[in-house]
């Protein structure tokens, strides 16, 4: 019997990372102000004030970094404001994933309205929504929601540049192997010297 020879290069280890959500992530699922607007008229929904949000949650997260600039180190700092900013757009990029699926369901609901034969999509009795609307007011409801979180996530986002003087990045943590113990990573080690 033969024994194959191993390549005496020793063997790289590449680390998956776990991607953070990013600011043009949530642009890419939330409503914009236009966008926005535009479902305020056609639902007769409240008119959301974009600008004042984002500036509200700028202001906000700046006026806390102040408060806390006595008793936090500027890497701790960094550190605070990089969750804070960081759960401002996880939170917004949920809800636009939310909306993004409402609309889905509502376009589906819908188009089954083309189908006469349909009963179930027939308006309801008088006083009440068939379910096709019910579905596209909802969507609509998500839509501000999600909007005004993605304002909310901009702000933090400005903040964060302003406070600390660089452009926000989501935090890349390495992927944990789920399941893989301290005595299973020791026994691959130990087994890699028989190599």
């Amino acid at each position: 019997m033969t024994k194959t020879a191993h390549s005496p290069r020793s063997a790289a280890r590449v680390i998956p990372l776990r991607r953070g959500t990013t600011l043009e992530m949530v642009r890419l699922v939330c409503p914009d102000s236009a966008q926005t607007l535009r479902i305020s008229e056609s639902f007769g929904l409240a008119v959301l004030d974009s600008d004042g949000i984002r500036d509200l949650h700028e202001r906000f997260v700046v006026e806390t970094a102040d408060a806390l600039k006595e008793g936090l180190s500027d890497r701790a700092m960094e550190i605070h404001l990089q969750r804070i900013v960081g759960s401002y757009v996880g939170s917004a990029h949920g809800a636009g994933q939310f909306y993004s699926r409402a609309v889905t369901e509502a376009r589906e609901v819908t188009a089954k309205l083309a189908n006469d034969a349909r009963d179930e999509d027939l308006d309801g009795p008088v006083g009440f929504d068939s379910q096709a609307q019910r579905k596209r007011e909802f969507a609509a409801d998500m839509g501000l929601q999600a909007h005004a979180l993605r304002m909310a996530a901009e702000g933090a986002v400005a903040a964060y540049e302003q406070v600390i003087g660089e452009a926000w990045k989501p935090f890349e943590r390495q992927v944990e192997h789920a399941g893989e113990t301290v005595s299973k990573k020791a026994a691959a080690v130990q087994m890699s010297a028989f190599e």
